[in-house]
């Protein structure tokens, strides 16, 4: 269990959980193509698809976008309930926090500078002209990677990864909240409430200080 007395990281997923939207299905109604982007999405979400393919396919229906139209996803950040309060919260107690997401650097940079995060880590969208060229810079980060950039940072700030805690809530947090000494799921899908130690089925993401504190 963590240990709150001591140093530990936390690092979360950022769409649907640290926000509240999917960048990429927003995104995708910028250009008409919400309805396929989001059907795209919840399939890779529910771990039907493989998430590397399948965001290589949703950044295709996206060229053309202009980055001025992103501004308006994030004015203001959709944050979701109660993430400002816990980070706060959370460097109260002495820890790390971080974001690793499968989806883009141009969110998390903005999101990191908002709520005050150590670390963030995302994929990078790649353009042409002040356009999007409908491809994203490989490596991708998938599920896989956010796992190992958890490892990292941990090693990093040297934490034993047993004062560790993931939050997440799609199937391509599994293997993060795995390698975490502490999983959580948030308003998950059953694929990754399968391996985490703690569910919050409500949206708002103070109940895990509350759950932690009564550890304490």
């Amino acid at each position: 269990m963590p240990n709150l007395q001591q140093p530990g990281l936390v690092v979360f997923d950022m769409d649907s959980t640290l926000i509240t939207i999917e960048c990429i299905d927003e995104l995708a109604a910028l250009v008409g193509k919400k309805p396929e982007v989001s059907a795209i999405t919840a399939a890779a979400m529910r771990g039907e698809l493989d998430f590397a393919e399948s965001l290589r396919a949703r950044v295709a229906l996206l060229r053309g976008v202009q980055e001025q139209q992103l501004e308006t996803l994030f004015q203001p950040i959709p944050l979701s309930l109660g993430a400002a309060e816990l980070l706060t919260w959370f460097h109260a107690q002495g820890w790390y926090t971080a974001v690793v997401s499968g989806g883009f650097t141009w969110f998390t940079e903005r999101l990191a500078a908002t709520i005050e995060l150590d670390a963030h880590h995302a994929n990078a969208l790649q353009w042409a002209g002040g356009q999007l060229t409908g491809t994203v810079a490989e490596p991708i980060v998938d599920g896989a990677s956010k796992a190992r950039y958890l490892i990292e940072l941990a090693q990093q700030w040297s934490i034993p990864l047993s004062n560790t805690i993931a939050v997440g809530d799609g199937a391509n947090d599994v293997a993060m909240l795995t390698a975490a000494g502490f999983g959580v799921a948030y308003c998950a899908k059953p694929a990754l409430r399968d391996v985490a130690d703690l569910a919050i089925d409500s949206p708002d993401l103070m109940q895990l200080a509350d759950h932690l504190s009564t550890l304490a």
